[in-house]
C-alpha cells in the first residue's frame, strides 16, 4: 500500500519526509535525452549555453553593407536633413549631376544597345531589348553591352536567352537560381495585354506620369524588383519608345535607393520621403528620375555608369545647380 506524506507525495519521493524518516529517496527517472538546461557529465560543453544560429557565409545570402559616412563637420541643409557632413553632401551632388547628365545623353545621343532600342521601328522588339537590358544590367566594362548582346533573343522567336554563366551588371536582378522564370512571367504578362505595346501604353488618355505609375504596378512580376522596373520605364521613356515620366521615385522596401533616401532625407515614412525627394529634385533643377541612379551610386560608394557616359555639358550644369541648392 503506497504511503503519502504531509506534502501529498509518495513518502519515498519526498525529499523532506524521506530524510526525516530515514527512507532512501527513490531516484528520479527521466528521459535519456539531455535537457538543454543541464550539462552532461563528460560532455565537452560543461556549461549550459543558449543556442546560437550559425553564421552564414557569403553563399548563405547574408548581405553586409558598409556605409561610407563622412565626418560630422557641422554641415546642414534643409533639403538633406539627414546629412551632417559636407563631404557626403558634395558626393551626393556629384552623383545626382552624373545621373542627370546620363539621362540627357539617353535622350539626345544614346550609345550601344540603347541606340538600337531608340531606332528600332518595331516597338515589340525595341521593348523586349530594353527589358533585357534592365533585367541583366549593363556591365561596368569597356563594352557594357557585350553579355546582353551575346545572349539576346528576338521577341518574335518566343525564345528566352540562355543565361548560364552570364555576367550581369551591378543593378541586375537576374537570379541564377530562378533561371528564366522572370522572363517567362514577363512574356505571359505581355500576352495577357495583347502585346508589350498595349501593356506599356494602357489607356491612351493617361498622362505620362499616370502611365508610369500604372505600368510600374502592373510589372510587379516574380523576380522583377523595384530597381529593374524603375530603370526600364525611365529608359523607354527617355528613348522615346513610350510616353512615360516618373512622377515619384516609388520608394519603399529593402533596396539601396530607398535606404539612401532615408539616410539623406532624414525620414522613413514613404510619403514624406517622396515629398522631400521631389523638393530636392526641384531645388537642384534635375529630373526626379535622376535621383534613382544618383542615390543608388551615392549609397553604394562606387559609381556605375549603367551603360551610358553622362553628357558633359548637362552634367556640369546639373552639378552647379545641385551644389548651389545644397549650399556647398
Amino acid at each position: 500500500m503506497p504511503t503519502f506524506c504531509r506534502h501529498n507525495r509518495l513518502i519515498q519521493n519526498c525529499p523532506i519526509c524521506s530524510r526525516e524518516q530515514a527512507i532512501e529517496l527513490r531516484p528520479v527517472i527521466s528521459s535519456s535525452a539531455p535537457r538543454s538546461s543541464q550539462s552532461r557529465t563528460g560532455s565537452p560543453r560543461s556549461t549550459p549555453s543558449r543556442a546560437v544560429a550559425p553564421r552564414q557565409g557569403p553563399s548563405g545570402g547574408l548581405k553586409v553593407r558598409r556605409l561610407r559616412r563622412g565626418a560630422d563637420d557641422g554641415y546642414h541643409s534643409p533639403l538633406v536633413p539627414g546629412l551632417k557632413s559636407s563631404a557626403e553632401a558634395a558626393r551626393l551632388a556629384e552623383e545626382l549631376a552624373f545621373a542627370a547628365g546620363r539621362l540627357a545623353r539617353l535622350r539626345e545621343d544614346p550609345p550601344g544597345l540603347y541606340a538600337e532600342v531608340a531606332g528600332d521601328s518595331d516597338v515589340e522588339e525595341a521593348t523586349w531589348l530594353a527589358f533585357l537590358i534592365a533585367y541583366l544590367g549593363p556591365l561596368d566594362d569597356e563594352d557594357p553591352f557585350a553579355e546582353i548582346a551575346r545572349v539576346r533573343t528576338s521577341w518574335s522567336s518566343g525564345a528566352d536567352p540562355v543565361l548560364e554563366d552570364i555576367r550581369t551588371g551591378p543593378r541586375s536582378v537576374h537570379d541564377p537560381g530562378r533561371g528564366t522564370r522572370t522572363l517567362e512571367a514577363y512574356r505571359a504578362w505581355a500576352r495577357r495585354a495583347g502585346s508589350q505595346a498595349a501593356a506599356f501604353t494602357g489607356e491612351p488618355a493617361w498622362t505620362p506620369e499616370r502611365r508610369f505609375a500604372r505600368t510600374f504596378e502592373r510589372l510587379a512580376l516574380p523576380g522583377l524588383h523595384r530597381d529593374a522596373r524603375f530603370d526600364l520605364l525611365v529608359t523607354v521613356g527617355a528613348l522615346g519608345v513610350y510616353e512615360l515620366d516618373a512622377g515619384t521615385l516609388v520608394l519603399g522596401g529593402d533596396n539601396q535607393v530607398t535606404l539612401a533616401a532615408k539616410r539623406a532625407l532624414g525620414i522613413g515614412d514613404p510619403l514624406l520621403l517622396e515629398r522631400r525627394a521631389s523638393e530636392l529634385a526641384q531645388a537642384s533643377a534635375v529630373p526626379r528620375a535622376a535621383l534613382d541612379l544618383g542615390l543608388y551610386n551615392w549609397e553604394r560608394g562606387e559609381r556605375t555608369r549603367a551603360g551610358v557616359d553622362a553628357d558633359p555639358d548637362a552634367e556640369a550644369q546639373a552639378l552647379e545647380s545641385t551644389r548651389a541648392a545644397l549650399r556647398l
